[in-house]
């Protein structure tokens, strides 16, 4: 049976997000906190109405944004309630957004890491019916070949991203995950924040389509779509916070 979408339930007044952990919503807020409160779930950083490792990357893009920064991302909470799954593809696709993001731009001493973990995003992704692993497949090709010297290492040291599914998604993908939002927040560019923004923003509408489960703003052609339910007050003005 087809998970259905869960109720979201948005307060009048959204607490401004900070980052770390809080035992509740008087000591302040995260990104995937607010997402517990507004799914109806019990207070935490770790709800299971979202992918883990999507919820992980929007706590490392939560914590790694200054203060000054963080209110850009309150708009994309109500957007994280409900895409979950189990399918590899969703590992996959998360962990390869984030490394081919930070690839690029990582200091140096981080993108041996990120090019061993990408070519296994690759593989992974090579392996996935044609329409669902071809993007991702030249996303890590174009990560990779603006970095000749990490993928050649990578190719040397890398085993080829010969690692088994489950040790994928138990260390490989949680591990770029962690390693690629650490490189982009270190990177010597201007844009750091709006960098870091992109990511979980592309993510989350990646993952959605991926698992079939639409956010406002970004329809599936061709593909049913969840019921959705009436917004409540306050929603809107959740969402305009960031623009």
């Amino acid at each position: 049976m087809k998970a259905t979408t869960p109720a979201v339930f948005l307060p009048d007044v959204v607490p401004v997000l900070s980052s770390g952990k809080h035992r509740n919503p008087r000591k302040g807020a995260c990104f995937m906190e607010m997402a517990s409160y507004l799914a109806g779930e019990r207070w935490s950083d770790h709800p299971s109405c979202t992918h883990p490792l999507l919820a992980s990357l929007a706590r490392l893009v939560n914590d790694s944004l200054p203060d000054a920064d963080r209110p850009r991302i309150v708009g994309l909470i109500p957007d994280v309630v409900g895409i979950t799954g189990t399918d590899l593809e969703l590992d996959v696709a998360i962990a390869a957004r984030a490394g081919a993001a930070a690839l690029p731009i990582a200091p140096l001493i981080r993108q041996n890491a990120l090019a061993v973990g990408l070519l296994t995003c690759r593989r992974l992704a090579s392996e996935l019916p044609t329409d669902r692993g071809a993007d991702l497949v030249a996303l890590c090709d174009a990560a990779l070949e603006a970095t000749p010297d990490a993928h050649a290492w990578a190719l040397r040291f890398g085993k080829d991203g010969q690692v088994s599914e489950r040790t994928f998604r138990r260390q490989t993908a949680p591990h770029l995950v962690a390693y690629a939002v650490e490189g982009i927040a270190v990177a010597c560019v201007d844009d750091v924040p709006a960098r870091l923004v992109a990511l979980l923003s592309a993510t989350i509408h990646d993952t959605a389509r991926r698992a079939d489960r639409p956010v406002a703003g970004a329809p599936i052609a061709g593909k049913a779509t969840a019921p959705r339910v009436a917004a409540p007050r306050g929603f809107e003005r959740v969402r305009s916070l960031v623009r």
